[in-house]
């Protein structure tokens, strides 16, 4: 192995690292704005950290049926519900069907602003 093959494979592992790193960042913040979000609705900040009871939670405060839940193993079918709690989401918070398109398009953008903007929870969005 030559000096150029060992300072590609450092500079891959260092890459990679600092990948892995702002990953896991990214996860970390859009987990703070789900607890956020679930105390915003009235349900303890911890359940957005639990998988699958997370969804459970976010479905009863959405005002869906648990069965939801069981439609996201669904190939084809999930992708429907996913658009249809992500709508839900906007709605409960009194925002627009915009911001339901800007929760679907950019969520990286717009769930902080549904965590730690200015929205209230007004109830579920099956209710509304």
């Amino acid at each position: 192995m030559d000096n150029n093959q060992i300072v590609g494979m450092i500079g891959g592992i260092i890459g990679y690292f600092i990948l892995w790193l702002f990953s896991m960042a990214i996860a970390a913040f859009i987990l703070a704005c789900m607890w956020k979000i679930f105390v915003k609705a009235g349900k303890p900040g911890w359940a957005a950290l639990v998988p699958f009871y997370n969804t459970l939670v976010m479905l009863e405060f959405l005002g869906r049926p648990w069965w939801f839940l069981l439609l996201m193993f669904v190939p084809i079918a999930n992708v429907v519900i996913e658009i249809i709690i992500v709508f839900d989401y906007a709605k409960s918070f009194g925002k627009s069907t915009g911001f339901g398109f800007g929760l679907l398009f950019l969520g990286i953008v717009f769930i902080p602003i549904l965590a730690f903007g200015s929205s209230r929870y007004i109830g579920p969005a099956t209710s509304l």
